[in-house]
Formats: structure tokens, sequence, C-alpha cells
């Protein structure tokens, strides 16, 4: 992965605010990431699926469910941008709904 390909990702909202919750709160179902995003399954999944080509998002298949979580193989570098943009306090406030969502709405795939 080169960086401009990994910032480029990164400049859409969508997939910033997934890697976010991710960052956070660990490994996620596509239902989760619909319910606290607020957006739908076809679009979560589409940006799940250019963030996982990229290599950035790994996903691991429980039972019927398939979890997306940070890959473990990602470069130093890009390591570091995700663990600064998931501390930063600004950042979190900007995005403190879905976090509140995901831990108060129940996921719509239960």
């Amino acid at each position: 992965m080169l960086p401009h390909q990994f910032f480029k990702l990164l400049s859409d909202e969508t997939r910033l605010r997934c890697l976010l919750l991710i960052a956070r709160e660990g490994a996620l179902r596509v239902c989760d990431l619909t319910s606290a995003l607020e957006e739908s399954q076809p679009k979560i999944s589409r940006h799940l699926a250019q963030l996982r080509t990229l290599g950035i998002f790994q996903d691991t298949r429980k039972g019927q469910w398939v979890y997306y979580n940070i890959a473990k193989d990602i470069p130093g570098w890009s390591h570091k941008v995700i663990d600064g943009l998931a501390k930063s306090n600004c950042l979190q406030e900007t995005y403190q709904a879905d976090t509140d969502r995901l831990k108060s709405e129940p996921c719509v795939c239960n």
C-alpha cells in the first residue's frame, strides 16, 4: 500500500467513519456499521470492500457473521496514522454520535 492510496481512501467521510469506529471499538459487522453510521448496507459494504482490497481491513467469518477489523500486516506508518486518528479528541467529539448509536441501537441484522 502506498501513502497516496491510503490517504485517498481516507478522504471519503464514510470510509473514515468506518475506520474510526473499528479502530476504537474493534471488529464490527456490516450491520453494526450501517446502524451506527445510518447508511445503507450496500454503501457500507462497498466502502469496506475498498478498505479490504487495499489491505487496511481484513475480514473474519465467525459462524454466519463476517467481522471487519484493521489488518495486522499494514505498514507501520499507516498503523501510526490510524492510532492517531483513533486517539484524536476532536475527531471523537465530531463523530461521537456514531459511537453512541453503535452502543445504544440494536444491530438491524440481529
